[in-house]
């Protein structure tokens, strides 16, 4: 058993780590509230871009526009697939960044010609290590997601689409549903899926006229590129914010296993105590005893 000096390091040790798993949780908890904030705040505004392209979709069903376009002559053998695939830069998450990669590595299984666009120190290192080549990795966009940034990564994903270099384009995020809950999303950004908006109204709806300049083509295109950004502002919002509560829950079980631990280790340094007590006395007693003795003898 080890002395009373080594258990009281120890019982150091696990406060110190005990205070940095506190301040850890502090922290995400407080971005988290302002990512949360800060989606909220931005919401109502891309709800409305979505509500216009429907009503556009509602007036022109039959719209030929490039960013509806599925290039159905194309084999799905032959189909080049984009991945935005958003991860972290930290780890202590729990399971946040392995559900990520593990929903990208089934997509990227199943063949075609997958091309990935990383967010995330993590993704960035778990796709080199695996030997995966990254077409693009977006660096300090995980820290502080923001409409900026979201548009940088809309401005090169809308690019190789309407190039031709993709032909299809997916995010890999994480969705917080709940304070205890979060899971891992697999969303179609291009070519923007019709279903996604609506259409399918009762016969008797009125639809209302509008009128669209200079063409229902034009205003498209003039909005499909702010909607794709919103949504992936709203998928780092959402993967920022799933982190955030990842941490906490994996700091608070953190915490209270070092309580757990102090709570033993405080036991254990109250018996090595007593016995070193008990010791000392007992040897007191037989050194009393042993004088005694000789007082006797002499």
């Amino acid at each position: 058993m080890a002395n009373a000096r080594e258990i009281q390091s120890r019982i150091n040790s696990v406060k110190s780590t005990m205070k940095i798993t506190n301040a850890m949780y502090t922290i995400s908890s407080s971005k988290l509230r302002k990512a949360r904030k800060s989606l909220t705040d931005t919401e109502p505004y891309f709800y409305a871009l979505q509500r216009v392209i429907s009503r556009i979709l509602r007036h022109t069903p039959d719209i030929d526009d490039p960013y509806f376009d599925t290039r159905p002559d194309i084999k799905p053998e032959n189909r080049k697939i984009g991945y935005l695939v958003v991860t972290a830069d930290k780890g202590l998450a729990g399971a946040y960044n392995h559900n990520v990669f593990k929903l990208a590595q089934e997509q990227i299984d199943k063949g075609g010609s997958p091309m990935l666009f990383v967010v995330g120190e993590l993704g960035q290192q778990y796709f080199t290590k695996k030997g995966i080549p990254v077409e693009q990795d977006f660096r300090y966009t995980v820290q502080d997601p923001n409409m900026n940034r979201a548009r940088i990564i809309e401005e090169q994903i809308v690019d190789y689409f309407l190039s031709g270099k993709l032909d299809e384009v997916y995010i890999i995020y994480t969705r917080m549903v709940n304070a205890m809950k979060m899971e891992t999303e697999f969303e179609q950004l291009l070519p923007l899926p019709k279903s996604s908006f609506n259409l399918n109204l009762p016969i008797d709806v009125h639809l209302e006229e509008i009128t669209m300049k200079p063409s229902p083509a034009a205003v498209i295109d003039a909005i499909v590129p702010n909607y794709i950004a919103g949504f992936i502002y709203g998928g780092l919002v959402e993967s920022y914010s799933s982190e955030q509560n990842s941490r906490m829950m994996a700091m608070q079980a953190a915490t209270k296993s070092a309580q757990d631990m102090l709570d033993e280790l405080a036991i254990t340094y109250n018996r090595v105590r007593q016995a070193a007590i008990t010791q000392e006395i007992t040897e007191v007693i037989s050194g009393a005893k042993a004088q005694k003795n000789k007082k006797k003898k002499v």
